[in-house]
């Protein structure tokens, strides 16, 4: 079994799996959630299968809720572990994941007993040396400062067939439909708060999910590509700004922006996966950004707004 960071690609994989390692703040610093397996006589971090049709941060989401009875908010990605089963090669992939308060270990079929320990019990308690890598993993990034959902916005109707101002150009039906599919995804990452770039169509990309959050979006000028290129290093001052905060932050913005503020984040300070003369951004795809004490730790692209 190897762990390989960033994830691999997904060729040739006979069965996918999703999981996370799972913490909360405790007294001394985080406690990581292992759970016992009957099954194996193991200790290990929740994970499953895929349903059909399901995209990986989502079912990672889901067997953290079903092997533990907690909730919880996507962070960091941590990596890939294949190996071999009877039904041929398997993948699972792995995020950093915060327990959300109200959850309830109850014994299972899959799981018979529920542990939260401090990072060095967790490495002694664990069963496998891949799992003691991906807690190793987590230990160097998280649990994080905070985190940016910076996300495009998604497809918008034609310049050439817009009389009015570019500005208020609005999401075309696809545009729309990613927008559902934007929400969907970015809820598994728990934001606390929304802004966005002034035109329509970055408010419209974020507004089925402030619906279902019940958050308002606020106007972040300089992160438009108007507001952008008038001074680069002030905008890129403002999403220092947004990272300062605590929690989880989402920010829309557009095309001409995106590459040239993560490029900036990255330059000088390598992250794994990310070349910084080739930031990509498609409509409706989202960077997520963990940022530390000192800066940015760990940068994951989602290129589809379903999370495939």
């Amino acid at each position: 079994m190897t762990l390989s960071i960033p994830p691999a690609g997904l060729a040739g994989i006979d069965v996918l799996a999703a999981g996370a390692v799972l913490w909360r703040a405790g007294t001394a610093g985080p406690e990581i959630a292992l759970v016992h397996r009957p099954r194996y006589d193991d200790w290990s971090f929740p994970k499953g299968k895929l349903s059909a049709g399901e995209a990986m941060p989502f079912a990672a989401v889901r067997e953290v809720v079903e092997e533990t009875g907690f909730g919880c908010r996507l962070g960091a990605l941590l990596g890939d572990v294949q190996y071999q089963v009877v039904d041929g090669s398997k993948l699972v992939r792995y995020w950093a994941a915060e327990a959300t308060a109200g959850g309830e270990f109850v014994a299972n079929d899959e799981t018979d007993e529920l542990r939260w320990v401090d990072p060095g019990t967790a490495a002694d308690l664990l069963s496998y040396p891949h799992d003691r890598e991906l807690l190793d993993r987590f230990t160097a990034i998280a649990p994080p400062g905070s985190v940016v959902l910076l996300v495009r916005h998604a497809k918008a109707g034609s310049r050439q067939q817009w009389d009015g101002e570019d500005s208020l150009r609005p999401l075309s039906e696809t545009g729309r439909e990613q927008a559902r599919h934007l929400a969907d995804l970015l809820e598994l990452f728990g934001p606390d708060r929304l802004c966005c770039a002034p035109p329509l169509r970055c408010r419209e990309s974020l507004t089925p999910l402030a619906r279902r959050l019940g958050l308002p979006i606020t106007d972040e000028p300089r992160l438009s590509e108007d507001g952008y290129w008038l001074d680069p290093a002030a905008a890129l001052g403002r999403l220092r700004e947004l990272a300062g905060r605590p929690g989880v932050t989402a920010v829309g913005s557009q095309g001409g922006v995106i590459p040239d503020l993560v490029s900036s984040l990255v330059t000088g300070r390598p992250i794994a996966g990310v070349d910084p003369d080739g930031v990509a951004s498609r409509k409706a795809s989202t960077w997520v950004l963990t940022f530390g004490p000192d800066g940015l730790i760990s940068a994951d692209y989602y290129p589809d707004p379903t999370g495939h």
